[in-house]
């Protein structure tokens, strides 16, 4: 049969500024279950990108005294490629929306919604925010200020062209309603759905003023306007436009990640604009939270943005995964805290998962050795049995947080395992009953690694180098690793502290 497919996003990122903790969080939840489709043996696409045609990127660019604006938007976005490969990012493809393969398939895109009947001329009067690059109403403003920006929009005031957005109301609102999983989680949708119903009016597509972006194919006087050409590297990253093949095996999508400020243009205007083109509709657009930085708002007006290259070499890569898949809920808002960061560390990682893999390595490596079939205690293949089913289910669901909980059980299930078998003892008393304890510990140890893979991969690669497990091994897929006594143990081995004392 042929390999399922699974296709994940997240936003491609505006280039005026570098990465902080909060991008890292989309990617990062992303990352995780990419590699959660790869172990079920599926062929995971994940795109990422970097989007350079808003008039942001032009401020940027001469805010910073660069008179070659290609040559400043290629090394912001050099800047977030590299920061998501030193964070171990397993992208698939990193779109930006300066290349050409994302302008043909824009123009090929506009092209087939105009010939709908569903672009026009018409004047727009408004008012424009560039920090969100969107256009926002009076009735939204805090204090004459944009809700999202500590500043005022900009009053605008063009000829444009303009998306009949509204004549999709009744097949947007049908859609949402015939598919409850599209819009993730339930109160995004609900939200949706309000806007949808009583506020969602037409939008202009263009900008008559702005002198950086792609030209519209039947008016080269005007520049796309930023999302209608942004959302379009869903479809450019995939192969619209360049690679039919490709495109055909990963369109629709299978999961958005977005953050809650711009659902919106996902769950409205994008949806709207794939019906206008004849195209599918992504099957999930997931919505997580806001950030704040020790109950603040995160903000560079703020000064409390967080670098993750910087935290990740402070703490490891896998720390910072962990911590942020564990600590935030996905979907709801969150806090980032150094003391919570600090007492997971010691607490779930150090104490945790650390000492555990410690103690079965130390017994296990200095009397028994064996690539004999694994027998299991019926207290242990109960507990593995249960953590996978909830582990499963949990990743199915979307909820990282609820997956690694059901792991720490099953790690303190080990510790109490430990506990009441005492094998310190039998290796006197009990040769037998001994050899029988370590290989439950061990292999409760391996699923255990197995499951923790997708959050910290390389903590993972650490126990199975421990553990002896060879390269085809690691390649098995999660129904594989999961069945008991799959994996012969040949050799173990203690090597140093998984997670060491802070200091």
């Amino acid at each position: 049969m042929p390999q399922k497919s699974y296709t994940i996003t997240t936003p491609i990122y505006y280039i005026n500024d570098k990465p902080h903790i909060g991008h890292a969080y989309t990617t990062i939840i992303a990352d995780i279950f990419t590699r959660y489709h790869r172990m079920k043996g599926e062929d995971a696409f994940f795109l990422t990108g970097t989007d350079e045609n808003s008039q942001g990127s032009l401020d940027a660019a001469l805010k910073s005294g660069e008179t070659d604006i290609q040559r400043f938007i290629d090394a912001q976005s050099a800047l977030w490629r590299s920061t998501w490969d030193s964070l171990d990012i397993l992208y698939t493809d990193f779109i930006r929306t300066t290349e050409e393969r994302h302008k043909q398939g824009v123009k090929k895109f506009f092209l087939a919604v105009h010939e709908k009947g569903d672009i026009y001329k018409g004047t727009y009067t408004g008012l424009y925010c560039t920090g969100c690059e969107a256009f926002v109403r009076e009735s939204d403003l805090v204090n004459g200020n944009c809700p999202n920006h500590p500043c005022p929009p900009q009053e605008i005031k063009e000829e444009n062209y303009f998306f009949k957005l509204t004549s999709y109301r009744d097949r947007l609102l049908e859609h949402i309603d015939a598919h409850p999983d599209f819009i993730q989680p339930v109160s995004r949708r609900n939200e949706i759905r309000n806007y949808i119903e009583h506020h969602m009016e037409d939008i202009s597509i263009s900008r008559q003023s702005a002198k950086w972006g792609i030209p519209i194919p039947i008016d080269e006087s005007q520049v796309i306007y930023v999302w209608f050409d942004a959302l379009i590297n869903y479809l450019t990253g995939v192969g619209y436009g360049w690679n039919d093949e490709l495109f055909g095996k990963h369109w629709p999508a299978d999961m958005h990640v977005v953050g809650k400020d711009i659902i919106k243009f996902h769950c409205a205007l994008w949806p709207a604009m794939l019906m206008a083109a004849g195209l599918p509709l992504p099957k999930r657009v997931f919505a997580h939270g806001f950030f704040t930085i020790d109950g603040h708002k995160m903000g560079k007006s703020m000064g409390n943005a967080i670098d993750p290259v910087a935290l990740a070499q402070s703490y490891g890569n896998d720390v910072l995964r962990y911590f942020l898949a564990r600590e935030i809920p996905f979907g709801s808002d969150g806090d980032f805290s150094f003391s919570r960061l600090k007492e997971r560390y010691t607490a779930d990682l150090a104490k945790g998962l650390g000492n555990f893999t410690s103690r079965v390595a130390t017994m296990a490596s200095r009397e028994y050795n064996s690539a004999s079939p694994v027998s299991l205690d019926s207290e242990a293949k109960d507990a593995i049995g249960e953590c996978w089913n909830e582990w499963t289910h949990a990743m199915e669901e979307y909820h990282p947080d609820e997956a690694l909980s059901e792991v720490w059980n099953l790690i303190s299930f080990g510790d109490k395992y430990i506990e009441q078998q005492k094998p310190w003892a039998l290796s006197k008393s009990d040769k037998a009953r001994y050899t029988a304890v370590i290989q439950t510990l061990v292999e409760v140890l391996r699923h255990i690694s197995v499951m923790v893979y997708p959050f910290m991969p390389k903590t993972a690669e650490k126990i199975w180098e421990q553990l002896g497990i060879g390269e085809q091994q690691r390649s098995l897929t999660c129904e594989q690793s999961r069945t008991i006594s799959s994996v012969p143990i040949e050799h173990i081995t203690k090597s140093e502290s998984l997670f060491p004392p802070l200091p």
